[in-house]
């Protein structure tokens, strides 16, 4: 399994100033309170200014209204937010995933439907696959779904459904008839999470956030036209749509604001100690970025880098970790989440989270699973 180099090019570099250009004057600094990564809060305002601006989208066709531009594109645009702590939730899932899975497996009447509201910065998805019993072991998933006049009547239970409090639609994973291979059998579901039997109870995380929540489907009437894919397909649709989840700078950029504020605030005193720190980890961090930037080349040859994403997210949650880790080594004060400095309320953020960074997508045995069945 090869990772070909590459760097930006020409173009990809110009709009990379661009966008930091327009975030200078979108996200000035003291304007909100940063972030860790792809878990850094929400806000509306922002994903309808980055929609108007084309930055959301990106690589959707230009019918439907995105910008017919490539994934390293929108790499470029999604390293920048992640880079500033900037409150990207509102569109996270949405962008990242469900309007490419939709793009590529939803009706024309899908497309139209979902797809320009998305790209507007307006509609909010959640993602339907884990479940209680059934987290990194997606093929368990219990969540049924029967033929009814009409369409569908949907009952299960969905966990660790990030953002789900908020979210307007969540494509969700469910068992449609029963089979001798539990892989087959399923199907995803357009789920409105407005509809009638949809309760969604947000979950206190140790860092008080309540991001991550429980959604219960009780007999859920969801239209036949929602029906995303081809029956039965389920399960191959949901392992294209990991390839956008789990190689993107959301699982290398978790720690970056924690680091460049700790540098701020220690690193003049600490002098060679601190030099050395930078110098590791920029160095890992530059050859993660490789690799991630190698995944988002294959989206846009047509390939679908499953393996080769399964691999990203391992390397980089794995580093996450020990960036944190060694930090801790480096600071004497104890951090709290009321602190006076941001450096220690994001360090204090982060050491809360860290564990949660090698489970969230795939935990890292799941994933060695993946990658080694990738290389027989």
């Amino acid at each position: 399994m090869k990772f070909e180099p590459t760097e930006l090019t020409a173009e990809e570099s110009k709009l990379q100033r661009e966008v930091r250009q327009f975030l200078d004057e979108l996200l000035p600094p003291g304007s909100y309170e940063p972030g860790l990564g792809m878990a850094a809060g929400s806000s509306k305002a922002l994903s309808l200014a980055l929609g108007e601006r084309g930055l959301l989208g990106m690589a959707l066709p230009a019918e439907y209204g995105g910008g017919n531009r490539s994934a390293v594109e929108r790499f470029v645009v999604v390293e920048e937010l992640l880079r500033r702590g900037a409150p990207v939730g509102h569109h996270w899932t949405a962008d990242r995933q469900s309007g490419p899975v939709i793009s590529r497996f939803g009706t024309e009447a899908q497309k139209r439907r979902f797809l320009p509201p998305i790209c507007r910065g307006e509609l909010s998805f959640a993602i339907g696959m884990s479940e209680p019993d059934a987290g990194s072991d997606l093929a368990g998933v219990k969540s049924r779904a029967v033929r009814v006049d009409g369409g569908w009547e949907l009952s299960g239970t969905k966990v660790w459904t990030s953002n789900a409090h908020q979210a307007d639609y969540a494509i969700t994973l469910c068992r449609t008839s029963d089979t001798d291979d539990r892989h087959e059998g399923l199907s995803q579901l357009l789920v409105d999470l407005r509809s009638p039997g949809v309760t969604v109870s947000p979950i206190r995380f140790l860092d008080g956030t309540s991001d991550f929540c429980e959604v219960v489907l009780d007999s859920v009437f969801v239209p036949g036209e929602l029906l995303l894919g081809v029956e039965g397909q389920g399960w191959q649709q949901n392992t294209s749509e990991l390839s956008f989840e789990r190689a993107g700078p959301e699982r290398w950029m978790s720690p970056y604001l924690v680091v460049e504020h700790f540098l701020r605030q220690h690193g003049a005193a600490m002098g060679e100690e601190a030099e050395s720190f930078l110098g590791d980890v920029l160095a890992r961090w530059w050859g993660i970025r490789q690799v991630s930037l190698a995944v988002a080349r294959m989206i846009d040859e047509g390939r679908s880098p499953s393996v080769h994403s399964a691999m990203g997210k391992d390397l980089g949650t794995q580093f996450e970790q020990e960036v944190m880790a060694r930090i801790q080594t480096l600071v004497e004060a104890e951090p709290s989440l009321d602190a006076l400095t941001l450096f220690e309320r994001l360090l204090a953020r982060a050491l809360l989270v860290a564990p949660s960074w090698s489970i969230r997508g795939g935990t890292n045995e799941i994933l060695r699973t993946v990658i080694a069945k990738g290389l027989r």
